[in-house]
């Protein structure tokens, strides 16, 4: 079956001061698939997501060159354009990080900020997308009696869910994750890899891991970064 390419790169180079950690990629990412990018610590692996959002705008020295185009409403953006919102594009790239970050407030609070910060102010819309965005991450049942408790009192693998679900109530299309498991036990990463084979029906799935065997488990596709490029692994 052939899929439709959710994410276009194309010569894609990228360089702190004069060292280039990228060095022209072209490479496609089809549509509602986990991709894990593997290889060594240092070697540009959570950098390339950074530049799926522009997270990295702003770091000193750095520098990107290449276009990243990725399909929106059945068109192809640059999204690299002057004209494309930044804002609207991290609504719709979302991205997890290695240690949990909850915010030093309650679950429902953690869950609902990037829709307050949108500016969305409908209280019953907000439940109702925070509900869906805590039954999507399967944190739901463990946390609907206790939605006022501090976010900071949740156990590692709960706060990691809880993180996946404040990505996912602004619906993004596209969801990068950088070690999402590296600081969880065995159980809790267990239950994260299922979250996201469900996920994939929903949006396109770039992953950082160093754990070969997780990646075998749950990706459709592995790419190992060797000295500044992408190999598919066989």
């Amino acid at each position: 079956m052939n899929q439709t390419p959710k994410i276009k790169i194309k010569n894609l180079m990228f360089a702190y001061d004069k060292t280039i950690v990228l060095n022209d990629i072209s490479v496609e990412f089809d549509e509602q698939t986990i991709t894990a990018i593997t290889g060594p610590s240092g070697i540009g692996k959570s950098t390339f997501l950074t530049v799926l959002n522009r997270l990295w705008e702003g770091t000193p020295n750095a520098k990107m060159e290449g276009q990243v185009s990725i399909l929106f409403d059945d068109t192809y953006r640059n999204i690299y354009d002057p004209s494309f919102d930044l804002p609207a594009l991290r609504c719709k790239v979302g991205m997890v990080f290695q240690t949990p970050n909850p915010l030093p407030m309650s679950i429902m609070k953690n869950v609902s900020f990037p829709l307050k910060l949108k500016g969305c102010k409908d209280r019953k819309q907000i439940s109702e997308k925070a509900e869906q965005a805590l039954k999507k991450a399967f944190l739901w049942n463990e946390v609907k009696a206790r939605l006022n408790d501090d976010a900071r009192s949740l156990s590692g693998g709960q706060q990691q869910r809880l993180c996946i679900a404040r990505a996912l109530i602004l619906e993004p299309e596209v969801l990068l994750l950088d070690e999402p498991t590296a600081s969880l036990d065995e159980t809790a990463s267990t239950v994260i890899e299922d979250l996201l084979v469900q996920l994939k029906k929903q949006c396109t799935i770039l992953m950082v891991s160093h754990y070969l065997d997780q990646v075998k488990r749950i990706a459709d596709r592995i790419i190992e970064v060797s000295d500044g490029k992408f190999f598919n692994h066989s």
